[in-house]
């Protein structure tokens, strides 16, 4: 993440913009990360319920990903500029990985059921922090806060009690 050297009238001071970026970031990693195991989650598990859980993945992952923008477009906002570059995600993101090969799908929901609930309780966390600082860059995150606990409740309607 970097700043904009010769930002013109920066809406915050640098040490709040660059507070708030490094909150945006960590963000920006792991709705990319998420994105990632989504589609991992998508073309390779199998099962009963994996016609479902295919076109129900791809339409999170489109939402995930459009998320990444919301949060990126109030990076540049404030003058910050988000690192997406696969380094920066494998640097940043704490998540376990999806190993590679095929996985049933209840299994591989489960799994991703719960990356998402650790991501919403980090997001969570940011945004608490972040209203004291920024209250617009505290609404993006609220908003993702919303999606993510909106799409969690969709993705275990799909595992069996």
């Amino acid at each position: 993440m970097t700043s904009q050297p010769d930002r013109p009238n920066p809406p915050l001071p640098d040490e709040v913009c660059e507070e708030v970026g490094q909150q945006l970031q960590l963000t920006l990693v792991e709705l990319i990360a998420l994105s990632l195991a989504g589609k991992q989650v998508q073309w390779t598990s199998y099962g009963r319920e994996f016609v479902s859980v295919h076109r129900h993945l791809h339409h999170v992952v489109d939402e995930w990903r459009e998320l990444e923008d919301v949060v990126a477009g109030r990076a540049a906002a404030i003058g910050m500029a988000l690192d997406w570059t696969a380094a920066g995600v494998i640097e940043l993101d704490d998540d376990p990985r999806f190993e590679p090969g095929f996985t049933e799908a209840a299994g591989a929901i489960e799994r991703l059921c719960s990356q998402v609930w650790d991501v919403a309780l980090r997001v969570r966390r940011r945004e608490e922090m972040l209203g004291g600082l920024d209250v617009v860059s505290q609404h993006v995150l609220i908003g993702v806060q919303r999606k993510l606990e909106e799409q969690l409740w969709m993705l275990r309607a799909q595992l069996a009690d």
